[in-house]
């Protein structure tokens, strides 16, 4: 095991208070991690609500850099090389990679992506879970206290596109815990929620097998008598889902429901991506407050942990991990980013006030007037993720 090395955060970004934060949020994770992570060529991005954070695992040398930026209770997330969407306690915050001002960042450059904040949507308290685009960039996600997947408009909240037929309207009042959204073909497809039920946080009365995995089309539930299930993903033409309450990685066979187990995780599996033929699993300990509890993963009292465990999806075996050994419990998403090795991402400070993203048209048409005084230092203008851009 190697012990993660956190970076100073640079200029422009949000800083953590002071040092306390490399022991609050320490890791430690395997040797061949850092490799692995430059050979499936991505990074990797956790949301921990328990602990407020975004943490950005990056490939630095032989170690990975954790990288931790604050925000009020992050949960759900959607990203790829151009943009980052986060869904916090009351609000989606969206991010534009804009590459040059990375090459302004550092000298020499490190960093391969900026994630400027761009945008703000508030959607009340609505205890956001899973998100992601479609095939059109409309971004959707799960409204989990209103039971419903939604979308977003320019004078709404939120918009409610549809719930399962068990629940018979919408009410503030999380009736199933609808958690988990799979995107198949650039659209909506597969959702799980951790009860079939149509009362008031009735989901609660039978947590250790009521979970379900829906199907959008024909709106029909496909897999009963679950443990918790989270996190479903369409990859490799499976369905992949983690089976929280048993810690186990599954693949659902959508037309019978047939559920087979691929590999078991040390901890209440929340959190899954892929990079190529293994996967990332999101480990949380689960406090003993939790409402998590009275599962089978909570009987045996064995040693939970938080992390991600990398599984191959050949063999089910771990082949990879990095632990958190301090204050990070809990996981709640864990996001690949293809094609990005050393990101950084900014919602506030120089860098916002004096980089400028526009069309490329105008783009085109930039020029800059020699000033009797220096200019003001790291001012540049770019257009989004293609990199084109001065500084």
């Amino acid at each position: 095991m190697s012990a993660d090395s956190p970076a100073p955060a640079p200029a422009g970004a949000t800083p953590d208070p002071d040092n306390r934060i490399a022991e609050m949020l320490g890791s430690v994770h395997t040797t061949n991690f850092p490799d692995l992570l430059r050979q499936l060529g991505g990074c990797l991005v956790i949301s921990t609500y328990q602990a407020g954070k975004l943490v950005i695992l990056r490939p630095d040398g032989a170690t990975i850099n954790t990288h931790y930026r604050s925000f009020n209770r992050p949960m759900g997330m959607a990203a790829d090389a151009e943009r980052l969407a986060l869904g916090t306690a009351l609000e989606i915050a969206e991010f534009r990679n804009m590459p040059a001002v990375a090459k302004r960042m550092q000298d020499p450059p490190r960093h391969d992506a900026v994630y400027m904040a761009r945008r703000v949507h508030i959607t009340g308290a609505i205890d956001i879970h899973e998100m992601a685009w479609d095939k059109h960039g409309d971004l959707w996600f799960v409204n989990t206290l209103f039971s419903c997947l939604c979308t977003l408009d320019a004078k709404s909240s939120f918009v409610p596109r549809w719930r399962p037929r068990f629940v018979r309207h919408y009410a503030p009042e999380d009736r199933c815990h609808l958690n988990g959204l799979a995107m198949r073909d650039g659209k909506p497809r597969y959702l799980t929620a951790l009860g079939e039920c149509d009362e008031p946080q009735g989901w609660r009365n039978n947590k250790r097998d009521g979970g379900i995995v829906i199907d959008l089309v024909g709106d029909k539930v496909i897999a009963r008598g679950l443990s918790m299930p989270h996190s479903p993903r369409w990859h490799a033409g499976k369905l992949w889902v983690l089976e929280s309450g048993r810690g186990k990685l599954v693949t659902i066979d959508p037309a019978t429901g047939a559920k087979t187990d691929v590999a078991s995780v040390p901890g209440f599996a929340r959190g899954l991506d892929f990079l190529g033929p293994v996967a990332f699993i999101g480990l949380s300990q689960l406090r003993e407050t939790n409402a998590f509890t009275d599962i089978e993963i909570t009987d045996d009292n064995r040693d939970r942990q938080s992390g991600v465990w990398v599984v191959h999806l050949d063999t089910g075996n771990t082949i990879a991990l990095l632990k958190f050994t301090g204050g990070v419990q809990e996981i709640f998403a864990v996001q690949a980013i293809p094609g990005v090795l050393f990101p950084e991402i900014i919602s506030d400070g120089e860098y916002l006030t004096n980089s400028y993203a526009l069309p490329d048209e105008a783009l085109r048409e930039v020029g800059f007037t020699p000033q009797p005084t220096p200019a003001t230092p790291g001012a540049g203008y770019g257009n989004g993720a293609d990199g084109s851009g001065a500084g």
